[in-house]
């Protein structure tokens, strides 16, 4: 990408720090370093704070990296992530399900077969959220909807689109967690009464 070459050379122009830049577009001096270094690629906040900054348009700022965007989202990075999506909620429902029908019918091995479940489902969750990091899909799917002229609406929409939904249910399963903790100890305090 040449983005990361771009921010680089038009911050030495203005003969100012990483961190002096960090202050002047509200980010940290690590997050100018990874898009220096393309890591990361900035949201299209942060793209219309720099372009503003450097005195140039958007479009001047992102040249060539257009191209590699619509790449990046292309339909069979979309397929595969689709597959671990539907395989994590899959195992997402199963695991809220299954705890008490496998204690009941398989005693310990039961419990022992759901928690395989929940390492799973944590498994394919850490999948899934990693090929959204690496792709950028977000911040992609945001910046091509504004270079294509889209209403801020439609940039909204896109911004729905690309956000990691699975942040959430992380916090879902830590309640189903505890919940099943909480059955497992009601149901060894039934067993012992």
């Amino acid at each position: 990408m040449n983005l990361g070459t771009q921010i680089k050379n038009h911050r030495n122009a203005l003969a100012l720090s990483q961190e002096q830049l960090a202050e002047k577009v509200f980010v940290t001096r690590q997050s100018v370093s990874n898009w220096e270094n393309n890591k990361t690629y900035p949201d299209i906040k942060s793209l219309l704070m720099l372009s503003e900054l450097f005195d140039i348009s958007i479009d001047e700022l992102i040249k060539g990296d257009v191209d590699l965007m619509k790449k990046e989202i292309s339909e069979q990075e979309q397929a595969a992530f689709q597959k671990d999506s539907a395989v994590f909620a899959v195992l997402f429902a199963m695991m809220l399900v299954l705890p008490l029908p496998l204690s009941k019918v398989m005693g310990w091995i039961g419990w022992g077969i759901w928690a395989v479940i929940v390492a799973a489902a944590f498994w394919y969750g850490s999948r899934v959220e990693k090929h959204k990091k690496t792709h950028n899909i977000h911040t992609y799917k945001e910046i091509l909807a504004f270079t294509e002229g889209r209403s801020l609406s439609e940039i909204e929409q896109a911004r729905e689109d690309g956000k990691r939904p699975y942040q959430k249910v992380f916090i879902v399963i830590g309640f189903a967690l505890t919940g099943a903790a909480v059955t497992f100890c009601m149901d060894l305090l039934y067993r012992l009464v």
